[in-house]
């Protein structure tokens, strides 16, 4: 089948390359000329395991194309993918969606003969109604429908993630495009990839809901480990014995600094302001989105309490600035809020993250940059490990003790046993785990 991708950004680039590895031939289409010349050359505008890999295998098989020029692509196509961004409005924090209408505006000038028009960005309920009615009074005569199919892609498992997922959302009523929907999936079906096949607003809302309960599950666990520091219980442990519960489960219970990312904040803002329009508010998501917020600069003051109360003049070495590992996505990052605190508090910040460097410069001010994290740690007060990067678990702690002039670890992820730091001679702060029962 011939795919045309609107939007070469995160969603968009890995969507479009994995259905060239199927077979199918895609074409991106994006305004940026810079982002579309970059990867002609085989440059990604993002960092994400493996893409790079699959991008120059499908170019060079000719499976896989880059533009600029979207009437071509759309024409020729059989379905036409919306992937662009939906950021958070400013001002009212509704979901943005003025890339999606202009996408639609462009798609209804250039679509020729029956083509199927797929959301797979996410929007609020009815965004699909508002896109047909867009295409349907510029193009009235036009044969199309209009399909809602979420992603469900992890930053830094994308790939795995769209090629073996957990299940395939299908929104339309349409039987026509649900075959065509049904071929285009269809080398999943020897992973045996469950297919949801609903009416176009369910498929919007399961979004939606499926990334504000995971949020939830991150801000209850969090909450916990608050609980467990003021008792002197283990939210490790805790975390374990309620994720054993089949209704439970074991993911995303980690406690730590917060979730971040391009996902969670904006969407369960939007899923909030959604449900307020519609009277019928969603207090829980309402309540974990505002817990989030307040949880990440809490995190400073975590740490300015591990320095006996002040970081005034000392220098605080920060390992880990993406809002997660295997991406450099610093969207919503908790080590903003965390290092921008620490500054308010006087402190000075030395920092490294395998490949968010770049990103973090356009958020963050004042931030010496090091080219290791044995040289973000060299001279500094207190080491605060934010991003659980694998670079990170196996730390020298001998080298990192000499390093540092004060053996003061604060572990935000529990990365490492609470005994093997103090075995070393480090004041040891983590999250859910009490200081004092490491020393008992």
């Amino acid at each position: 089948m011939r795919v045309t991708m609107i939007g070469s950004g995160y969603v968009g680039l890995v969507s479009g390359a994995c259905f060239a590895e199927f077979g199918h031939i895609v074409t991106c289409v994006d305004r940026d000329a810079g982002k579309i010349e970059a990867l002609q050359k085989g440059k990604m505008p993002i960092y994400e395991p493996g893409l790079d890999e699959i991008v120059a295998n499908n170019v060079r098989a000719e499976r896989l194309f880059f533009t600029t020029q979207l009437k071509e692509a759309v024409t020729t196509a059989d379905v036409v993918f919306i992937a662009v961004g939906t950021p958070s409005r400013r001002g009212d924090g509704h979901a943005d969606l003025s890339y999606v209408h202009q996408a639609a505006r462009d798609i209804a000038v250039a679509i020729e003969g029956y083509t199927v028009i797929v959301n797979k960005s996410t929007v609020p309920v009815g965004t699909g109604d508002t896109v047909e009615r867009i295409i349907r009074e510029m193009r009235s005569e036009a044969e199309f429908a209009i399909v809602s199919n979420p992603e469900f892609l992890r930053e830094g498992a994308a790939i795995n993630d769209f090629k073996r997922p957990d299940r395939i959302v299908i929104g339309t009523n349409d039987l026509r495009a649900q075959e065509v929907m049904r071929e285009l999936y269809r080398p999943l079906y020897l992973n045996q990839s469950p297919l949801v096949v609903t009416n176009r607003r369910t498929a919007e809302l399961i979004k939606y809901a499926a990334n504000a309960f995971l949020a939830t599950k991150i801000t209850f666990i969090n909450e916990i480990a608050d609980l467990c520091e003021k008792v002197g219980a283990n939210v490790q442990e805790v975390a374990r014995g309620i994720g054993l519960d089949n209704r439970i489960g074991s993911k995303f219970l980690h406690a730590g600094p917060g979730y971040g990312g391009s996902c969670f904040p904006k969407d369960t803002l939007a899923l909030v302001k959604t449900a307020q329009d519609a009277d019928s508010p969603v207090r829980i998501v309402e309540t974990v989105a505002a817990v989030n917020d307040v949880r990440k600069r809490a995190m400073g003051r975590k740490v300015i309490a591990a320095c006996d109360g002040s970081v005034s003049g000392k220098t605080i070495a920060v390992l880990g600035l993406t809002f997660k590992p295997n991406t450099d996505d610093m969207r919503a990052a908790p080590s903003i809020d965390i290092i921008q605190a620490l500054q308010d508090a006087g402190a000075n910040i030395q920092a490294f993250d395998p490949e968010g460097i770049e990103q973090a410069k356009s958020v963050l001010e004042n931030v010496i940059y090091a080219r290791d994290a044995y040289s973000a740690i060299s001279g500094a007060d207190a080491l605060v490990l934010v991003t659980e990067w694998d670079a990170f678990r196996a730390l020298d702690l001998v080298r990192v003790k000499a390093l540092l002039r004060s053996p003061i670890v604060v572990d935000l992820r529990n990365i490492y046993p609470p005994q093997e730091l103090i075995r070393h001679g480090f004041r040891y702060v983590s999250v859910g785990r009490p200081e004092e029962v490491y020393h008992g």
